[in-house]
């Protein structure tokens, strides 16, 4: 006959069970916290920031996080970088391998973060994003570090297409135009991503600044439209609001055209747009002067590597130089000057 215990002695027992391991839990993170030592970039934060940077992620090349991570922290931030897809190397390869990341997943990685108190961040990037699912959870994401960091500022390449052709399901540009934009801090769209955010066709410099000026009233104080072509001249045109209501201090860059197609430029331009923006956070234009000035020297180191190697430039995308190009990252030398516009 099987022994069973009355029901006052089994809830009794219950209880003292749950009483002993509810203590060893408190006093193991009692533990933990006296024992561990302080996660430095929180209790001693840099000047710069501590940025989230949420994008895709190759072992070989520099793309997304792989193209991003490196300079923020040569600028002196400190970046925790959750990689979106880990794939071998970028699609543009014959073949590639790898995995992608859902939203469940993602936030895991937050909840994780949150129950050892890691989720203080000034700064959150994003880039390429292939779903509509991932790309709510990561404004769920938003909205959760904003509770904790009322402050923080959201960095957003809306990365959708170029030339005419869009990279992502058409869904996804409802939800970057109806929900993201209004969470976005800066915003860094190429002339394309601008067209399908602002529903305006971008022929002029004109056209440029009204969708600059659209893009402001639906929330972000700074956008950087990264490549318009007008009249075969390529140009930057940024804008800051910096209040609402306000007009915005807009400005542009004429930038010298490279003729080759490179990988992970966008990803390293909003990088760097980021990282100076914030050490001058009222100067759009310096900041924009500044990572514009190191993209065109890491290009055009690029080129001449690629040539020094015998390789025809021309002849299919190429892997930019970042590693080699850490003094320009650092410490470029401004060329191309921002002009405002009155």
């Amino acid at each position: 006959m099987p022994f069973s215990l009355p029901t006052t002695t089994t809830t009794s027992l219950r209880r003292s069970l749950n009483h002993h391991f509810n203590l060893n839990r408190n006093l193991r993170s009692r533990n933990w916290r006296m024992t561990t030592p302080p996660v430095l970039s929180l209790a001693l934060p840099s000047d710069t920031g501590r940025v989230l940077s949420i994008q895709s992620h190759t072992v070989q090349g520099y793309v997304g996080n792989k193209s991003a991570v490196f300079p923020l922290q040569l600028l002196g931030y400190d970046v925790d970088p959750v990689n979106s897809v880990q794939f071998s190397n970028h699609t543009g390869y014959p073949t590639f391998k790898g995995q992608v990341l859902n939203g469940e997943q993602l936030w895991d990685l937050i909840e994780g973060l949150e129950a050892n108190d890691l989720l203080f961040y000034t700064h959150v990037l994003t880039g390429y994003i292939g779903s509509v699912s991932f790309l709510d959870t990561i404004l769920k994401v938003i909205n959760k570090l904003r509770t904790i960091n009322p402050n923080l500022t959201y960095v957003c390449d809306p990365v959708m297409g170029d030339e005419g052709k869009l990279y992502v399901p058409e869904e996804l540009v409802h939800v970057y135009r109806e929900k993201v934009v209004p969470l976005a801090s800066m915003l860094t769209p190429n002339q394309f991503e601008a067209e399908k955010l602002t529903g305006l066709r971008i022929n002029s410099e004109e056209d440029g600044r009204e969708a600059c000026a659209i893009l402001h009233a639906a929330g972000p104080s700074k956008v950087v439209i990264t490549s318009i072509i007008i009249g075969g001249i390529l140009l930057l045109i940024g804008s800051h609001q910096k209040g609402k209501g306000l007009k915005p201090e807009q400005f542009k860059i004429e930038i010298h055209k490279i003729p080759a197609y490179f990988t992970g430029t966008g990803d390293l331009m909003t990088a760097l747009l980021l990282g100076w923006s914030n050490k001058y956070p009222d100067n759009l234009d310096k900041a924009a002067e500044l990572a514009v000035s190191t993209l065109q020297a890491l290009l055009r180191r690029t080129l001449d590597d690629y040539k020094r190697a015998g390789y025809d430039p021309t002849s299919s995308s190429l892997e930019i130089r970042l590693i080699q190009s850490q003094g320009e990252i650092r410490k470029p030398n401004v060329e191309l000057k921002a002009e405002r516009y009155s």
